[in-house]
C-alpha cells in the first residue's frame, strides 16, 4: 500500500537518522517497521519566521518495495535512415526537438552556429581574460545555448504547456542529479551542466542523427511560401522539408533575415535593466534571519522581489545564490551581464537581475523607424552605452546601490565576481530615465521588504538586457509560421518559451507538429 503525506521537519530533526520514517509511522498511526520504503516526491524551504521548516511530500510505501524511480521510459530508435528533420540552434529547444524527433522516428539534422561544449569553453575564456567576443561561440551561443552556462535553473510556470516531469526526467536519464525530481527550485549546476548537454549530444548521433557545429545559416531559399533550401555562410546550401527555428533570443541576425525577407515578425515587450550582487551573507542573514553564517544544512539563500512603478512591473529576473555575474555579449562592442551558479551554490556572493518591463507599443516613440526590430534596436543602443561607459572593453559600468539610489557617483566599488572587472560609471544618468527612475524606486521598496538589502555593500552593474527575446515569430495553431508552411518558430527566440524547461516543452511540441507534415 502507499500513501503520500505532507511532513514538516525541523532542522534539529532533519539531523537525526531515519527521521522521515519515524515522523512518517506517527503521522500515519503505523509501526516503523511496516514502511518498506519512503519517496521524496517535493521539498522546499518554508524560511518565513525565524523557525525554519522543511516541507516533504512524501510516498510511504507500507509493507511493499518501492518501484523504479521512473515514470518515463525513451524510446529511441534507429533514425539514420528516416526522414529528416531539420533544426536550427541547439539550445534547451532544439535539444529536445531532437530528441523528440528520435522517438518519433524521424532524423533531426541540427545546425548550431557555435561549438561544443568542450571547444566552447576556450571562447569563454577569451571573453573573460581578452575581452574578446566570438561572435558565434560566447556564453549564448553553441552547445546547450545560453542555459549551459547560465546555471541550469530549471523552475519553470509553463505547467500547461507540456509534461514537466517527463523533462526533468530526461534531464536524469542523461546524467543529471534526480534531486532535481524533488526540490521546489531545482537546478543543474554550471559546473556540471555542459556533461548532461554532452550526454545528449552523444544519443543524437548514436541513434543516427546530425549535428553540425560552426554551421551558421545565413539564408532561407523560398519557393511557393516553403523554404526549399538553407544556406550557410560559406555559401552552401542543404535542401530541406521542414525547419525548426530554435535560435533563441539573442540570435539577431536571424530577425534581420526574416525582416529582411518579408517574413512576418512583431515587436514584442521585453525587460532590461541591471544585475544587483551582494554578498552572499547578507542575503542568508536577511532570508534566514541569523546574524552569523547559515546552517550547515541550508543552501545559499535566494530571493524573489517585484514592485509596481508608475504602471511597470520592475522585478529581480535569474537570481543566482551563491554564483557569479558572467558577461554576456554576443558581438564586440557591446557589454551585457547575466548570472550563474555551481551546483553547489558556494561562491561568496548573491546576484540576480533587477529589471523593469518595456512595452514597445508605448514606451519606445524614437524608435518605430526600426517596426518589429524597435525593441532590439533598443536593447542594441544600451548595451553600446555600457560598452562605451565601461571603458570600451568587456569591463562593465557599476555603482555602489545607495550611491544609484541617491544619485552619485561611486568613488569606489565593492569586490565582485565579475571577472572582467568593474568600472565606477554614473548609471543613474546614463540608464534611460523611465528605466533608472523606476530602478531607483524599486530598489528602495526592496530595502524595506527585505531588512538589509538596500546597503553599500551592494554594487549594481550594467546592464542586463537579455531577459527575454524583444521580437516574436508568429505561428497557427499548428505551430507553422502563418506565411512560411514548413517553418517552426520555437522556444524562447519564437517567444514561446522563457527558461530551460518552457523551451525543452515547446522543442518537443514543434517537433510533433513537424513530423505530422514530412
Amino acid at each position: 500500500m502507499q500513501k503520500e503525506i505532507q511532513l514538516r521537519i525541523t532542522l534539529k530533526e532533519e539531523e537525526q537518522p531515519n527521521i522521515l520514517v519515524l515522523k512518517s509511522a506517527i503521522k500515519l498511526d503505523i509501526h516503523r517497521k511496516d514502511i518498506i520504503g519512503i519517496k521524496v516526491l517535493r521539498k522546499s524551504i518554508d524560511a518565513r519566521k525565524p523557525k525554519i521548516i522543511l516541507n516533504y511530500k512524501v510516498a510511504v510505501y507500507i509493507k511493499e518495495p518501492v518501484p523504479e524511480n521512473s515514470a518515463y521510459t525513451f524510446e529511441y530508435k534507429d533514425v539514420s535512415k528516416a526522414k529528416p528533420i531539420h533544426i536550427i540552434g541547439f539550445g534547451p529547444a532544439g535539444m529536445y526537438a531532437a530528441l523528440r524527433c528520435i522517438e518519433l522516428g524521424f532524423k533531426p539534422i541540427v545546425l548550431e552556429r557555435g561549438k561544443n561544449v568542450q571547444d566552447r569553453r576556450r571562447d569563454l575564456k577569451a571573453i573573460n581574460q581578452d575581452h574578446f567576443v566570438n561572435e558565434d561561440s560566447n556564453y549564448c551561443f553553441g552547445e546547450g545555448g545560453a542555459g549551459t552556462y547560465s546555471d541550469g535553473k530549471l523552475y519553470t510556470r509553463s505547467l500547461k504547456r507540456g509534461d514537466v516531469r517527463r523533462i526533468f526526467e530526461n534531464l536524469v536519464y542523461h546524467g543529471a542529479t534526480d534531486q532535481i525530481l524533488v526540490d521546489a527550485h531545482p537546478h543543474i549546476g554550471t559546473n556540471k551542466l555542459p556533461k548532461v548537454v554532452q550526454n545528449i549530444r552523444e544519443t543524437i548521433l548514436k541513434f543516427g542523427g546530425e549535428i553540425h557545429f560552426e554551421t551558421r545559416v545565413t539564408d532561407f531559399i523560398i519557393k511557393h511560401n516553403k523554404i526549399t533550401a538553407i544556406q550557410f555562410k560559406n555559401g552552401e546550401e542543404m535542401p530541406v522539408e521542414n525547419v525548426i527555428l530554435a535560435t533563441g533570443h539573442s540570435a539577431r541576425d536571424i530577425f534581420h533575415l526574416l525582416n529582411k525577407k518579408d517574413i512576418v515578425i512583431e515587436a514584442k515587450s521585453f525587460a532590461m535593466g541591471v544585475r544587483v550582487e551582494h554578498p552572499q551573507h547578507i542575503i542568508d542573514s536577511i532570508q534566514y534571519h541569523c546574524s552569523g553564517e547559515r546552517h550547515e544544512l541550508l543552501p545559499a539563500a535566494s530571493y524573489g522581489l517585484v514592485q509596481q512603478v508608475k504602471d511597470r512591473g520592475v522585478y529581480s529576473f535569474c537570481m543566482c545564490p551563491g554564483g557569479f555575474i558572467v558577461p554576456a555579449a554576443t558581438a564586440n562592442g557591446e557589454v551585457v551581464v547575466n548570472g550563474m551558479s555551481p551546483s553547489k551554490r558556494n561562491n561568496l556572493y548573491a546576484n540576480s537581475g533587477i529589471v523593469v518591463e518595456i512595452n514597445v507599443d508605448t514606451d519606445l516613440p524614437k524608435y518605430e523607424k526600426f517596426g518589429p526590430l524597435k525593441g532590439l534596436e533598443y536593447q542594441k543602443n544600451l548595451e553600446r552605452l555600457a560598452f562605451t561607459s565601461g571603458g570600451r572593453s568587456q569591463v562593465a559600468p557599476a555603482q555602489r546601490l545607495t550611491d544609484f539610489v541617491e544619485g552619485r557617483l561611486s568613488p569606489e566599488l565593492n569586490d565582485t565576481s565579475y571577472q572582467p572587472g568593474l568600472k565606477s560609471a554614473p548609471l543613474h544618468s546614463l540608464l534611460p530615465k523611465f528605466i533608472g527612475g523606476r530602478l531607483r524606486k524599486g530598489f528602495e521598496a526592496f530595502g524595506k521588504k527585505m531588512k538589509g538589502y538596500y546597503t553599500e555593500q551592494a554594487n549594481i552593474v550594467g546592464v542586463e538586457s537579455r531577459t527575454s527575446s524583444p521580437v516574436s515569430i508568429p505561428r497557427n495553431e499548428q505551430l507553422q509560421h502563418p506565411q512560411i508552411s514548413n517553418l517552426f518558430p520555437c522556444g524562447e527566440g519564437g517567444g514561446y518559451a522563457g527558461g530551460i524547461i518552457s523551451a525543452a516543452m515547446d522543442g518537443e511540441r514543434c517537433a510533433e507538429a513537424a513530423s505530422k507534415t514530412v
